[in-house]
């Protein structure tokens, strides 16, 4: 024992003894020396153990509950969002282009039409007889131009035997060519009361589909698109709104919805991007269309335009998609949400959105090693498409990383696997 070992033990006998009565020392004086000898032994051990040995051991590790999964190799599709709407390929608002009286509406509201279908019917009677009135000018003014010729025939066999005067002739000959152009005045009108009677039947000019009418038979329509229910009395040529006329919008709107267009509008940064991307809009680029309520895909389309201007309000340049809409699931008005493929990274690392953490030090994972401790790996995200991350470089394929549970980890923690994930399967395009 050395020298601090015994100062200590006399100290602490010291203190002993005179922590006991009087009546204990007297008894403890009929004690025999040997069995005080072995007490003070025993108690020294006891302060030695206490006083001069190492810590108590450290207490087990308990282990933290942690969902993981194994990093993956597949090909990550990159690609923009953006809230879109759709709306009809062609939309036409079908006008009355002569005055008149509607007779008939052929068609049935919210059905699918034709192109050159007949959708309403003018009253024709004016037109017809202004059709007749114009045939019966141009056969007056061919007779006279007839009548006009032959004098000129004979008034030159005159002047060839000094029987009229060329002045005579030359006068004849001027009326010929004033004839002529008569005729061809009377053609004109002939063929304008053919337009206007033809245009007596109001039809389609595209495939489509109608909405709802916006005239009921009965009511005065005019070329103008205005619409009147005073009765008045019009020229058939003429394309001024009747008397009484109120302004109008039409007799109905025909939308072509097979295909239809979703427009929608991206950041002047990703369309520089979206320009090297489809090679200046020769290459197509496949767009898809989403329910706004449910995520459903209603669409998958193709990029056909982008507008010749960045809106200078906003920053943002506007772009049309076609799509087939064979299903009829996008329709003229909807809001949808769009994604517009940009390109497809293939073999790229990828790993959950969920696993990623941000740090002080920028972005890192926690890998758990075989012993199932972890340890803090600092990654570099090349991309981040919905809940997948691309990463470039800091995790390699097959690694077992934490996707739940990181918040309470730091390197070296103990984990216990309560949901393992699965390595997702490798994907090509």
């Amino acid at each position: 024992m050395d020298t601090r070992s015994s100062n200590a033990f006399e100290a602490i006998s010291t203190g002993v003894q005179d922590a006991v009565p009087e009546r204990w020392r007297r008894a403890a004086a009929r004690t025999p020396s040997w069995l005080w000898a072995v007490a003070l032994v025993l108690l020294g051990a006891l302060v030695w153990y206490v006083f001069f040995t190492g810590s108590p051991l450290p207490p087990k590790q308990k282990a933290i509950p942690v969902n993981v999964t194994k990093v993956a190799l597949q090909d990550v599709p990159v690609s923009v969002t953006a809230l879109g709407a759709a709306q009809a390929w062609y939309s036409v608002t079908v006008l009355a282009q002569v005055s008149g009286k509607l007779l008939t509406v052929n068609f049935a509201e919210g059905t699918d039409v034709k192109a050159g279908q007949v959708l309403a019917q003018i009253d024709p009677a004016p037109y017809r007889a202004a059709l007749l009135q114009a045939e019966g000018a141009l056969k007056r003014d061919q007779a006279l131009l007839a009548n006009a010729r032959l004098d000129l025939a004979r008034y030159k066999q005159l002047v060839a035997a000094s029987a009229v005067s060329q002045q005579v002739y030359d006068t004849q000959a001027a009326q010929v060519k004033q004839d002529e152009g008569t005729v061809l005045l009377d053609q004109g009108q002939l063929d304008a009361a053919k337009v206007n009677l033809d245009w007596t039947r109001v039809t389609s000019p595209i495939t489509g589909r109608v909405g709802v009418r916006l005239v009921d038979p009965g009511n005065l329509v005019s070329a103008s698109g205005s619409i009147g229910s005073t009765p008045a009395t019009a020229s058939a040529t003429s394309n001024a709104p009747a008397s009484g006329a109120n302004s109008g919008s039409g007799i109905v709107i025909v939308n072509q919805v097979e295909p239809i267009a979703v427009t929608f509008t991206i950041p002047q940064g990703q369309f520089q991007r979206l320009v090297e991307v489809s090679n200046g809009f020769r290459k197509p680029m496949v767009t898809k269309a989403f329910s706004q309520e449910t995520g459903a895909l209603l669409g998958e389309g193709a990029l056909s335009i982008a507008d010749n201007r960045v809106d200078p309000s906003t920053g943002t340049v506007q772009l049309k998609a076609r799509f087939p809409n064979a299903d009829r699931k996008l329709w003229p008005g909807q809001f949808v949400n769009v994604e517009l493929m940009l390109q497809v990274i293939p073999h790229a690392t990828t790993v959950p959105v969920a696993a990623v953490n941000q740090g002080p030090n920028g972005l890192y994972l926690y890998v758990v090693g075989p012993d199932k401790k972890v340890s803090m790996r600092p990654i570099t995200v090349a991309w981040t498409q919905g809940d997948t991350a691309a990463i470039k470089d800091g995790v390699r394929v097959g690694e077992t990383i934490v996707t739940d549970g990181q918040m309470i980890l730091k390197p070296g923690s103990l984990v216990r696997i309560v949901h393992p994930g699965t390595t997702a399967k490798r994907r090509t395009t």
